[in-house]
């Protein structure tokens, strides 16, 4: 608590060019023999913190002083600074100023180190606009209300409690308390329609590790063996990394873990002709079934 008092003294100090030892005890609720104790402390470590008495007197640190390593090592004045501009980035609020400001204050320039972008290379979503809208439902403390599409397709109303933004697996994801279900869950924000904010507040502790619970909320997997064609390099090896062989021929061999639902048979189904299913020997019976529906769609 000291330490991150000294760091607002000298903040206030900058920021207002001098403040009397009484303000500072009400700022800080101390004493004004602790400003004085305080002060005394920051000119050993070397802050050029000066008191003058007298009309217009006051506590004043030296003009064109840097705020430096005395309070702040090198890396946890990068580190406050790369926060800043992640803020930057998701914050709907101008943060250019304050990072600006702290810029100058540590001498530091090339802060413009992240940029992020909710949108896919193919289309813009949605995206933006539900983070931004729960981001502030978070803040305020209100429940929200949306259309939840869950894996079986189907829509269900759900008022929930949000908690955190999750990025997890490529997709963001609210984790909140929901009140239909009454238990924490997970919701994808590519699945939430019609999101409101409503004037319900609540009060409920935020979770520290929320991935502690996660083997409540795992899909299960099964273990698949794929052949892919060699022209699919670049995006098995993306997906798939250190999971595989390349045969003499080019083509790649993949054994993996996937979800033992309908979103394996959507991504194998989306490779087309260039992916075949090894193993188990039930995935390729769905596999087959599919295709044949698929082409007796399109038989004239």
């Amino acid at each position: 608590m000291k330490d991150n008092r000294y760091f607002q003294m000298v903040y206030l100090l900058l920021q207002k060019g001098h403040m009397t030892a009484p303000e500072l005890a009400e700022h800080f609720e101390v004493s004004v023999r602790t400003i004085y104790r305080d002060i005394d402390i920051l000119s050993l470590a070397g802050i050029p913190v000066y008191a003058t008495q007298g009309k217009g007197g006051g506590i004043f640190i030296q003009e064109n002083f840097v705020l430096n390593k005395s309070l702040l090592s090198e890396e946890e004045q990068k580190q406050i600074l790369m926060a800043l501009q992640g803020i930057r980035i998701i914050e709907e609020g101008d943060t250019s100023a304050l990072l600006s400001k702290l810029s100058s204050v540590f001498q530091k320039q090339n802060t413009d180190w992240f940029e992020f972008d909710f949108s896919s290379w193919t289309k813009s979503g949605a995206r933006k606009e539900v983070f931004h809208l729960l981001q502030s439902a978070i803040f305020k403390n209100k429940k929200v209300m949306f259309n939840y599409y869950n894996g079986k397709g189907e829509c269900i109303q759900r008022t929930v409690e949000p908690l955190k933004l999750v990025f997890k697996s490529y997709d963001w994801y609210l984790y909140g308390y929901c009140c239909i279900r009454n238990d924490y869950r997970f919701f994808k924000f590519t699945r939430i329609r019609d999101l409101e904010m409503t004037d319900d507040g609540y009060t409920r502790n935020i979770p520290n590790e929320i991935f502690a619970r996660a083997e409540k909320f795992e899909m299960e997997m099964i273990q698949v063996t794929l052949l892919f064609d060699k022209s699919m390099s670049v995006q098995v090896y993306e997906k798939f990394d250190d999971e595989v062989t390349k045969n003499k021929d080019g083509s790649l061999l993949v054994e993996t873990l996937m979800p033992n639902n309908e979103l394996l048979f959507s991504y194998i189904l989306s490779c087309g002709d260039k992916v075949e299913v090894i193993a188990p020997q039930s995935i390729r019976n769905i596999i087959f079934e599919r295709a044949e529906k698929i082409q007796e769609k399109y038989r004239t």
